[in-house]
């Protein structure tokens, strides 16, 4: 059997363990995620979804606020795995862990590598209406997603992906390919590839901030922003009525033609809400606001007595508004 160490802690990594512990040909004799932390508005100290799946299965995950931890690298070594499986764990893994296991440790990334290097592929390639996307095992080394890769998956996208629905995809076709592939590297008979430098491309960490809707985007932008952003930061706007100022989330929304200043409600009846914005027109179709329920945006206009004026900040330049991660 082949002796794993697995860390991971979105949920993206939930179904590829499930996977490897239920396959006769994997051990694994370990599971490192990262610590409880607080989440939600209520501040609830919330484990991972790595650590509440590794509970289900009758097993434990150490919480690790620091992979490279002596007392841990000492606890792994005890363990002697023989391969270090990391996906979507949090922490960067420094030479002594890498060199630990005679099989290397290999990282299951979730893009077309060398494209999107870094912590938001899958929100990067929906953001920016690729044409597909994928998983990649990588061979682990210093630097950030610069490995040889063992193996590509690639899946299409449709332009209806949100990165919940994308990241539940690509969990699938990872823990499909898991077993065998890792069984394949340990065994010698899947080389790494390396990757051509010159075709990279990075993504950072996304921050609440770049949720913000600028109008100003073309409408085919924002649609796919709205998209990319949930369930985080969530695509979100403001609107006037007599007296008070709403904050909206969109949350589905579909380009349709149009022509006026952006932020200008083209429609805003019971029967539609239709947003100028600087190329062509986004209708917003699903909203959230707070203390209410997602609801249909007709929904919303006829709950207030005025029509809504869309607000705007004029102070930010368009060129500033947070976009891309390159």
């Amino acid at each position: 059997m082949l002796k794993i160490y697995f860390l991971g802690s979105g949920a993206i990594a939930v179904p590829v363990l499930q996977r490897l512990v239920a396959d006769p040909r994997i051990d694994v004799v370990g599971i490192g995620t990262q610590p409880d932390r607080p989440a939600g508005r209520g501040g609830r100290v919330t484990e991972t979804p790595v650590a509440a799946a590794a509970q289900a299965l009758g097993l434990t995950a150490e919480r690790l606020a620091s992979v490279n931890d002596p007392a841990f690298l000492a606890r792994l070594r005890a363990l002697a795995p023989e391969l270090i499986l990391v996906i979507a764990f949090g922490q960067l893994l420094k030479a002594e862990i890498l060199a630990l296991p005679p099989a290397g440790c290999v990282n299951i990334h979730a893009s077309l590598l060398p494209r999107y290097r870094g912590a938001s592929p899958i929100l990067s390639a929906i953001r920016d209406r690729q044409p597909e996307t994928g998983i990649c095992f990588m061979q682990m080394e210093k630097g950030l997603d610069t490995g040889g890769v063992y193996r590509r998956l690639r899946r299409p996208l449709d332009g209806t992906e949100t990165t919940a629905s994308l990241e539940a995809a690509l969990g699938g076709m990872a823990a499909e390919a898991a077993p065998e592939t890792l069984c394949a590297i340990a065994a010698g008979t899947l080389t790494a590839e390396p990757q051509d430098p010159a075709q990279a491309t990075c993504c950072g960490k996304i921050d609440k901030a770049a949720g913000e809707i600028d109008w100003r985007r073309p409408a085919a932008e924002i649609e796919a922003a709205v998209r990319a952003y949930q369930p985080w930061p969530g695509a979100r706007f403001r609107c006037a009525v007599p007296g008070r100022e709403i904050a909206v989330t969109l949350l589905a929304a579909k380009v349709v033609p149009g022509n006026a200043a952006p932020g200008t409600n083209l429609k805003c009846d019971k029967k539609g809400w239709i947003v100028a914005c600087g190329e062509g027109a986004l209708e917003l179709l699903r909203i959230a606001v707070p203390g209410k329920r997602e609801m249909a945006a007709t929904a919303f206009l006829n709950g207030v007595r005025e029509i809504p004026a869309i607000c705007s900040d004029p102070t930010t330049p368009s060129a500033e508004r947070p976009h891309h991660d390159r």
